[in-house]
């Protein structure tokens, strides 16, 4: 059904082959993953009459009220807030970032300069008047990583100290070829935040969700937060947000999404409730299909003489997958071969283009049933060096691992 060159095909056996033993690995934390989240289920009571909506107000809407119980749960926290009125992930954090910092605090991020669409929520980018942190009088600082992208902790145990308010970590690697972090080293942060300061430890968790068998919440966090049309929402929740964590801070967050007074007594779920507990059933499984994804895609390209991070074999802490392409001839190659073996829009040939708040083009790569879900295959790149392309997700390995080899074979095809 497919026309690959041989080559492909005699690449992606051995490649299938090297990862015998990561997808044992990945099968294993999936198990336990998704039996923690049927337990929570389970141990909450949910039933079909939860996933009907409601209107207006919203009240006692027992689906919303248990769908925050079941996510506490799962992720070891006292509290959730999961919503589909969070419109995006960077959203969510705003949310967090408001609800807990006040006038005065100061916000420390440990893993260097955070992702490009948090910086007018911080104030980074030097605009005033549209609402950011610094608006409000909150300060910011940040530690910066190794040169080699790995956290520095001696100057970590530094700059914290009784007056930071704030340790903000980003998990994963955004559009850098940085590792992302192990909760273990979540929890390292969180140790020396704890033993020297009263700072609320956060947790940028895209990415992250089910990739192992902890979250941030159990290794000494006190809050984090992601969208649902990443990792959490399954392919299935079609918008949304959560933010888990101490009890506390939740009820500070929920008073920030809605009003203060209100909180999160009121928000009509308008028929979301059944996909939202769907897809967050839905999501220890398929992110281990995405982590198969990723892990496959890495030993193939190893094969075609392209460096990855993570490198094939090297454990995982989050869904994304960084190819070092070489050149700009072999990025558009591999972002239209990925879009000509999606499910959706497969006609189309990405293009780059100047993406606003970018300073070079952009091409992506996504064929998806939900507008922007990161769970979903997809993959972009800016056009500037390393040349890097940056993919993530998968529904289900079988399809991904046939774009992947579209993208291998266009890429073959331009050499």
């Amino acid at each position: 059904m497919f026309d690959f060159d041989k080559k492909i095909y005699k690449y992606s056996a051995e490649a299938l082959e090297a990862v015998k033993g990561e997808f044992e690995a990945i099968d294993r934390i999936t198990e336990f993953n998704q039996q923690k989240m049927l337990e929570a289920f389970i141990d909450n009571n949910v039933s079909e009459s939860m996933f009907s909506g409601t209107t207006g107000y919203g009240y006692s809407d027992r689906g919303r009220e248990t769908i925050d119980r079941v996510f506490a749960q799962a992720v070891g926290a006292e509290d959730s807030l999961v919503r589909h009125n969070f419109t995006c992930g960077t959203h969510t954090l705003a949310v967090a970032l408001f609800g807990v910092l006040r006038p005065g605090d100061t916000m420390l991020c440990v893993t260097g300069t955070p992702y490009d669409t948090i910086h007018p929520v911080i104030g980074l980018n030097g605009k005033d008047g549209s609402g950011s942190l610094a608006d409000f009088g909150i300060k910011y600082k940040q530690v910066e990583l190794k040169a080699d992208g790995s956290l520095d902790f001696e100057a970590i145990e530094n700059a914290v100290d009784e007056s930071i308010a704030m340790v903000y970590i980003q998990r994963s690697r955004g559009y850098s070829l940085r590792p992302s972090l192990s909760v273990d080293e979540i929890g390292r942060i969180a140790e020396i935040a704890k033993r020297k300061s009263k700072a609320v430890v956060m947790v940028d968790n895209c990415y992250g969700e089910w990739v192992e068998e902890k979250e941030p919440t159990q290794a000494g966090a006190d809050l984090i937060a992601g969208s649902l049309i990443k990792n959490p929402g399954g392919g299935i929740a079609r918008t949304g947000g959560y933010i888990a964590g101490r009890h506390d801070l939740i009820e500070k967050c929920a008073c920030r999404l809605i009003t203060p007074g209100i909180g999160r007594e009121v928000g009509a779920t308008l028929g979301m409730n059944r996909e939202l507990f769907l897809g967050v059933y839905s999501a220890p499984h398929v992110v281990g299909e995405a982590l198969k994804s990723m892990a496959f895609a890495a030993a193939l390209f190893k094969r075609l003489g392209f460096d990855s991070t993570p490198a094939s074999g090297e454990k995982r802490h989050d869904i994304i997958q960084a190819i070092k392409l070489h050149n700009e001839k072999n990025l558009i190659a591999f972002c239209r071969g990925i879009q000509k073996c999606s499910p959706v829009d497969a006609f189309a040939a990405p293009e780059p283009w100047d993406m606003p708040g970018y300073d070079s083009k952009v091409i992506m790569a996504a064929g998806a049933f939900t507008l922007g879900s990161s769970i979903e295959l997809s993959a972009d790149a800016p056009l500037r060096e390393p040349f890097a392309v940056w993919m993530q997700g998968g529904l289900n390995f079988h399809s991904a691992k046939l774009a992947i080899m579209s993208a291998a074979d266009e890429v073959l095809k331009v050499q």
